[in-house]
C-alpha cells in the first residue's frame, strides 16, 4: 500500500527516535567498564587474572588496553573528550597535572578504606600533594636495593656507604649497569642519584629536592654525582665501561653477574628487576634459570632508613558506580594477593593487610617486608619532577657517564630547566612521613 511521502517521513523519524533511544538507554545501564594502563605481556597477563575475578564477582565487563605508550595514548584520549573511565600511570607528577586540570576525580569513597589497606603514609604519597586522595596504589616497587650473587659476593653487606665503597673498591668491574631505555633512556642513573641523595643527606633535602626548592647547584645534589661518579662511573668501575652502560637495554644490564666467571658482582635496581632475573641463564646461554635466594638477592641500600620507591598508580576519570567498585575491589587483600602470587608476574602490594605467604620465595617476601614495614618511604623523585625537569635529568645521566668532567656545566643547566619552571608545576610529596 502506498502511503503519503509525509507519513513515510513521519514513520522514519519515530524509528530513528526509537533506535536513538535504545542506544541511549544501552548506554546508560551499560555495565562495562573502559581501563588504560601500563601493563603489556606477563603482567597483563597477571592484571587479566585480577579483572576475571572482579568479572566473575559483580558482572561487569572491564575492557583493558595495555600499552607502554600510556602517557601519550591517555592524553589523546583525554583531548579529544574519549578518556577511559581508570588510568593507571607510573607517574605521580602526570597524575597531579590531571589533577590540577580536575580532569581526575578525588577518590574520598575511599579513603577510609585505603588508610585501612596502606597506612597513612603510603595514603598520603597517593595524594599527590593535593591534599585529596587522587589515586592508589595496585602495586609498587622498592628501588633502595644493590642485587648480587650470593656465591660470587659472600660475607657480610655493607651497611654504610664508605663500607659500601670498599667492597665495590675490591672487585674487578663491580658494577653492572644498563642506561638504554627509549625513550626514557638514562632513568636507571636517576635512580642512583636519588638513593645516594635520599640515604646520605635525608628525607626532608629530598623532599626539598623534588619540590623543586634545592637548587641542582647546592652541595648535596653536587655530592650526590660526585659520589656515584667515585663509585661506579670511572674506569673500571662498570662492566664494559661507559660506552657499554649508554647502549645496553637496562633489561639486560644483569646478565653478565650470571655469567662464568661474573662480568659485574652488583646491580642497583628496582624490584622489578626480578623478572628479567627470570629469563636469563646461569653460566651459558644454555643454562638454568637463576634461582631467588640461592643464585640472587639483595641488600638495602646503605645510609638513612628509607627507601626509595615507586608505584603503578590508579586514578579515576569517570565518576561510575563500576569505576567506584573497580577501585574498591583493587584496593583490597584479595585483588592484590591474585596478582603477587601469579608466577608470571614480578608483583608487590603496598598494603599491609596481603599475607606474606602468597610471596613464592623469601627474597620477594624481604621486599614485601620493606614496603610494608612502616619504615620511612618516598617516591621516586624524577618521577615527581615535571616531565622538563624529568627529560633534562635524564640527559644529563648519559652526559655525565660519557664524560664525569663536565659535571659543572651539567648541573648549571639543569638549574636553569629548574628556574624556568613555574612553582605551581612541581610537587610537594611528602617523604619519610
Amino acid at each position: 500500500m502506498n502511503r503519503p511521502l509525509w507519513k513515510n517521513l513521519l514513520l522514519l523519524a519515530a524509528a530513528a527516535l526509537v533506535a536513538a533511544s535504545s542506544a541511549c538507554g544501552v548506554a546508560a545501564g551499560s555495565n562495562t567498564l573502559q581501563v588504560i594502563g601500563v601493563w603489556t605481556e606477563g603482567e597483563e597477563a597477571a592484571f587479566n587474572q585480577v579483572k576475571q575475578r572482579f568479572e566473575a564477582k559483580t558482572g561487569i565487563e572491564v575492557h583493558y588496553q595495555g600499552t607502554r605508550a600510556v602517557e601519550q595514548v591517555l592524553a589523546a584520549d583525554v583531548q579529544q573528550g574519549a578518556a577511559p573511565d581508570i588510568a593507571v600511570l607510573s607517574s605521580p607528577g602526570l597524575l597531579a597535572d590531571y589533577a590540577r586540570r580536575q580532569e581526575i576525580k578525588p577518590l574520598d569513597f575511599l579513603e577510609p578504606q585505603a588508610e585501612s589497606f596502606y597506612g597513612r603514609q603510603w595514603v598520603n604519597l597517593q595524594r599527590l600533594g593535593t591534599g585529596k586522595l587522587y589515586s592508589v596504589a595496585v602495586k609498587a616497587d622498592l628501588k633502595s636495593a644493590i642485587w648480587y650473587r650470593p656465591a660470587t659476593l659472600p660475607g657480610p653487606k655493607p651497611a654504610t656507604w664508605p663500607q659500601l665503597v670498599t667492597l665495590a673498591n675490591s672487585q674487578n668491574t663491580p658494577w653492572c649497569l644498563g642506561l638504554a631505555a627509549p625513550p626514557t633512556s638514562g632513568w636507571p642513573g636517576t635512580d642512583w642519584i636519588e638513593d645516594i641523595l635520599l640515604h646520605s643527606a635525608g628525607p626532608e633535602i629530598y623532599r626539598q629536592w623534588s619540590a623543586g626548592t634545592l637548587p641542582w647547584t647546592s652541595d648535596p645534589v653536587r655530592k650526590a654525582f660526585q659520589d656515584w661518579g667515585a663509585l661506579a662511573v670511572h674506569p673500571g668501575g662498570i662492566q664494559g665501561g661507559a660506552p657499554s652502560a649508554l647502549l645496553t637495554d637496562f633489561r639486560d644490564a644483569a646478565r653478565p653477574l650470571f655469567a662464568d666467571p661474573p662480568g659485574c658482582r652488583m646491580e642497583h635496581q628496582g624490584s622489578f628487576a626480578m623478572g628479567s632475573y627470570q629469563t636469563m641463564h646461569l653460566h651459558t646461554p644454555a643454562g638454568p634459570r637463576p634461582q631467588p635466594g640461592t643464585d640472587y638477592d639483595f641488600f638495602p641500600f646503605p645510609g638513612s632508613g628509607a627507601s626509595e620507591v615507586s608505584a603503578d598508580l590508579a586514578a579515576m576519570f569517570a565518576d561510575t558506580p563500576q569505576a567506584r567498585q573497580f577501585l574498591e575491589f583493587l584496593v583490597s587483600p584479595e585483588a592484590q594477593q591474585i596478582w603477587a602470587g601469579n608466577p608470571n608476574a614480578t608483583a608487590f602490594s603496598a598494603g599491609t593487610a596481603v599475607a606474606k605467604n602468597v610471596y613464592r620465595d623469601p627474597v620477594r617476601r624481604k621486599v614485601a617486608d620493606t614496603l610494608t614495614s612502616g619504615k620511612p618511604v618516598c617516591f621516586d623523585a624524577s618521577d615527581l619532577m615535571p616531565k622538563t625537569m624529568t627529560g633534562a635529568f635524564y640527559r644529563a645521566i648519559l652526559e655525565y657517564t660519557a664524560d664525569p668532567t663536565q659535571l659543572d656545566p651539567l648541573l648549571t643547566r639543569l638549574e636553569d630547566t629548574r628556574k624556568s619552571i613555574p612553582n605551581a608545576d612541581w610537587l610537594n610529596v611528602p617523604c619519610g612521613q
